[in-house]
């Protein structure tokens, strides 16, 4: 287990992580990328715990999804299933495993401040956090996707299922674009990944 996790995760965490995996009986897999999710976490019909976690994701990233689900396992263990996935349970057992994490001999310097805000109420993604998001993506192999805060006012973009916008201005914290197509204006989170268009 250590030499897989070791390709995975953050040097200082690969200790810490596999007593925490044996202490909860996690029966962990490594799977290839899913565009709904990052993780999750199931009970078996056996009582075992099965969580997998995207191989995709780079080391930081792949740190807090499995934390994450590993929290769910806690919070259903400690509180019963009739909690709220994401709720006021998960969200102190997932403060409360990555505390130990939140340190400088596993994060970067740059990305702690925000790490350390988000965690002071975590949610149900890290993607929903903007700022930690564009933070851990600097960590990803490259691609050719942009984060549409990276991206020139006016210039063209497409999104996954091939829809083409014009980048807008910024509204408050979403960009306003305007889908080619239609005309219609749609606002996008500045942390969207979207492909970079050579028209004008």
């Amino acid at each position: 287990m250590k030499t897989v996790l070791q390709k995975y995760l953050p040097e200082h965490a690969v200790e810490p992580v596999i007593e925490l995996i044996k202490t909860n009986f996690v029966h962990l897999k490594i799977v290839n990328e899913r565009r709904t999710r990052h993780g999750d976490y199931r009970k078996n019909p056996d009582g075992s715990h099965a969580i997998t976690v995207n191989s995709n994701l780079n080391k930081y990233r792949f740190l807090i999804t499995l934390i994450h689900e590993i929290a769910h396992l806690v919070a259903f263990k400690k509180y019963g299933r009739n909690i709220k996935p994401h709720g006021i349970e998960w969200k102190h057992s997932f403060q409360l495993l990555m505390l130990p994490y939140i340190n400088p001999n596993i994060f970067p310097n740059e990305v702690l401040p925000l790490i350390a805000r988000h965690f002071r109420n975590p949610t149900a993604s890290s993607d929903t956090d903007a700022m930690l998001s564009m933070a851990l993506k600097r960590y990803d192999s490259p691609n050719e996707n942009y984060f549409i805060n990276d991206l020139p006012l006016g210039c063209f973009f497409r999104i996954p299922n091939g829809r083409i916008f014009k980048k807008g201005n910024l509204r408050v914290k979403l960009f306003e674009c305007e889908e080619v197509k239609t005309g219609r204006t749609y606002l996008f989170k500045p942390n969207a990944e979207v492909e970079l268009l050579k028209i004008s």
